[in-house]
This record gives C-alpha cells, structure tokens and sequence, in this order.
C-alpha cells in the first residue's frame, strides 16, 4: 500500500475542502486524513491503490468548487502506521 502527504495552498480554508478530500477518498477506497493547518494550508495523508492516489491528487489540484488551489505539494512517504478510514482531523 503506497502512502502520500499532501500540502494543498491556496484559499482552501472555509470552502469545504476537507469534506470534498473525505467524500474522493472514500470514493476511492482510501485511508488517511485531511487537516487544516494554522498557515492556511490543508495536510491530507492518503493510503491506498497508486491509481486511487493519482486520481486523488488530481483532484486535490482541482479542489471543491469554491477554493483556488495554487500549489500541491505531494511527498511519498514509507508510512509504517497503517490507517483504517479516512477522517478529518
């Protein structure tokens, strides 16, 4: 199971960014999470398929219909802890 962090930029705060990533990933059958940070950004970790996590960050790059995603960051992580759903934090 391969494992991606994420750092999405942008106005991505107060637009319901969070539940768009919670809806896709469990669309997609994957594990993590997606968390506000105090910069401004939103943090997800994904676990799963590597087709699921490409399609993933494609939306990411897109984001819900109200943000305006300026930068993805994407880090592939050799994650040990295995997460069993994807929440918000």
């Amino acid at each position: 199971m391969a494992t991606v962090h994420y750092i999405i930029g942008g106005h991505v705060q107060r637009v319901g960014f969070r539940r768009f990533a919670l809806h896709h990933a469990h669309r997609l059958n994957l594990h993590g999470f997606a968390t506000n940070l105090e910069d401004g950004t939103v943090e997800c970790l994904a676990q799963g398929d590597v087709t699921a996590l490409t399609e993933f960050e494609t939306l990411m790059r897109q984001g819900p219909q109200h943000a305006d995603v300026t930068s993805v960051v994407c880090t592939d992580l050799s994650e040990s802890r295995t997460y069993g759903t994807f929440r918000i934090l």
